[in-house]
């Protein structure tokens, strides 16, 4: 089996109060979201404690603790939608809805294949494009989400037929 290619991607937004990805994205009010050029931040990590016991100098007992979940940052070219602005803006306005949200890794047929999910997401940071009329380079937006908890879907089975019917694949 081939590794899949790290280009053909899409992010979905859905408001947190709906339920949380159930079997199918069936009955989510989803946005999709496409077009992004890189999404950065599908890490997960364990803090590790440290505890030392006392007449026990060979060694530095290892513990698990919290997980930590770095935030996700998506980047694509600017386009005419202002879509990942203005849910930033309602938070600059003390009116923001937390998202969950999926990123789906798709196949060369544009099938999603894989599925990362995260949950109660909140646009931390936008970043808009730099402009320097002496450049060719192409306008940027970056938004930056900090979110509570990302996972692998390991049986994506129904969500992922769901995901690729809402985005027309």
């Amino acid at each position: 089996m081939r590794p899949l290619p790290a280009y053909n991607f899409y992010i979905a937004l859905a408001e947190a109060d709906a339920p949380a990805y159930a079997p199918a994205l069936a009955g989510l009010a989803a946005v999709v979201l496409g077009g992004f050029s890189e999404a950065s931040g599908l890490e997960s990590e364990i803090q590790v404690e440290e505890r030392r016991a006392g007449g026990v100098n060979d060694r530095v007992f290892q513990f698990p603790g919290p997980a930590a979940f770095p935030h996700l940052v998506l980047t694509r070219g600017v386009g005419f939608g202002e879509d990942l602005y203005l849910w930033h803006e309602q938070f600059l306005r003390g009116e923001g809805v937390r998202r969950h949200g999926m990123v789906f890794l798709a196949n060369e047929q544009r099938i999603p294949i894989k599925a990362w999910k995260f949950e109660h997401g909140i646009p931390v940071k936008w970043s808009g494009p730099a402009l320097n009329a002496a450049s060719s380079a192409l306008a940027i937006e970056k938004l930056e989400i900090a979110h509570e908890h990302m996972s692998l879907v390991l049986s994506p089975g129904k969500a992922l037929a769901a995901a690729a019917d809402a985005l027309g694949v």
